[in-house]
């Protein structure tokens, strides 16, 4: 079959391509870059039909979603498929998510469920994956007695200078910011589910005067989701990660791996930003246990990170989802914590059971290498 991929700077990317390519699929590469409008482009609309009336292929394919792309499909009359890893995704509730030539696969069910519970039925749930071929090839003979670190965490704090939040707050009346300061600690003692798009109704205006933020008139979204998902959900999070790891590094050395450099707590090694490709599955294998802190605002679905741990071999701690119950045991697989407490007891108990901790990382492996490789997924989405 022939695809027309279009390609950009994502992560999975040449996993995605060489997937396709291994299960017997023509790639023709359409290359896009994020510094162009990707919802409304003419110029690239044109480029677009041009290359699909001189390739033909059966379907367009990209990871995640871009409205442009969809519109043209539409006049063409192909498939479009997507498949969207970043979350949130604003673009996922452009009207165009409704042209009948689309499929749309996000990796969050309880995310999927809300949009067919709405009469959308071009989403559809489809977990991420990781390539374990790729990683096996990567890590060549590093083994259990290479690690160099006991607690390892990859990813960002969301500590930036102008930071939304502290922006919207330094305009906010006194009951406004009381509010969010409440709904804030409420939200950050509850794992697996998230509230806060549904309470912002008493305070909206007032985040909107402010610090305006204006859905799209070309899109679905609501304003509290907006305020939720990219200022609230953001803030929770680096609140949530910091106050873990400075909890965990209390009694022991904690290593983290950010994009941010001079970001720095007591007992912490931060190494700086990892490259995903070459260096962080390494970081996965050769530490004792790894971390997910999932980005709030992910509803029920397992992020990239878990799957990139797993397939590296490495043992995974992670916050509750629900997905993961769809495909993984608890304590076989992987493991999950259910509150500040559970986490610090959790991290102390398998930095002292090494058997077991190996074992659960191992079965973790297995379980991603028999059935959540991208070639898995590759097949499922064109079945």
């Amino acid at each position: 079959m022939k695809i027309l991929f279009i390609e950009w700077d994502s992560f999975g990317k040449e996993d995605i391509k060489e997937a396709f390519c291994e299960e017997g699929h023509e790639l023709v590469l359409f290359p896009v870059s994020m510094d162009e409008d990707l919802d409304d482009a003419p110029e690239l609309e044109e480029k677009l039909w041009s290359v699909l009336r001189r390739e033909t292929p059966v379907i367009v394919f990209s990871v995640n979603y871009f409205p442009a792309v969809s519109n043209v499909c539409s006049k063409a009359g192909i498939r479009y498929i997507s498949w969207i890893y970043d979350a949130p995704y604003v673009r996922l509730y452009s009207q165009t998510v409704l042209n009948p030539c689309n499929q749309v696969y996000v990796f969050d069910k309880e995310l999927c469920m809300e949009f067919r519970n709405a009469g959308v039925d071009t989403v559809y749930y489809l977990p991420l994956a990781v390539n374990t071929d790729r990683l096996n090839a990567l890590m060549g003979t590093a083994g259990t007695s290479d690690f160099l670190y006991d607690v390892s965490f990859v990813g960002s704090f969301y500590v930036e200078k102008n930071d939304y939040y502290d922006q919207m707050v330094s305009a906010l009346p006194d009951f406004a910011k009381g509010y969010l300061d409440a709904i804030i600690a409420a939200q950050m003692k509850i794992q697996g589910y998230d509230f806060i798009e549904d309470v912002l109704g008493p305070v909206i205006n007032d985040l909107y005067q402010a610090f305006p933020l204006d859905p799209d008139p070309r899109g679905m979204e609501s304003r509290e989701y907006l305020y939720a998902q990219y200022v609230i959900d953001r803030r929770i999070t680096a609140l949530e990660r910091i106050d873990l790891l400075n909890a965990a590094a209390r009694k022991r050395s904690i290593d983290i791996f950010t994009y941010i450099k001079d970001f720095a707590m007591p007992n912490m090694r931060n190494h700086g930003r990892v490259d995903y490709f070459k260096e962080m599955p390494l970081v996965f294998r050769q530490s004792r246990i790894n971390l997910n802190i999932s980005r709030r605002g992910i509803k029920s679905g397992i992020p990239l990170r878990a799957f990139d741990i797993m397939g590296s071999r490495g043992f995974l701690l992670s916050n509750f989802q629900a997905d993961f119950l769809d495909f993984f045991v608890p304590g076989e697989d992987f493991v999950y914590y259910e509150s500040k407490e559970d986490f610090l007891e959790k991290v102390d108990y398998y930095l002292t059971h090494e058997d077991e901790r190996q074992r659960i990382a191992e079965n973790g492996y297995h379980k991603v290498a028999a059935g959540h490789t991208y070639r898995h997924r590759v097949r499922e989405i064109l079945s």
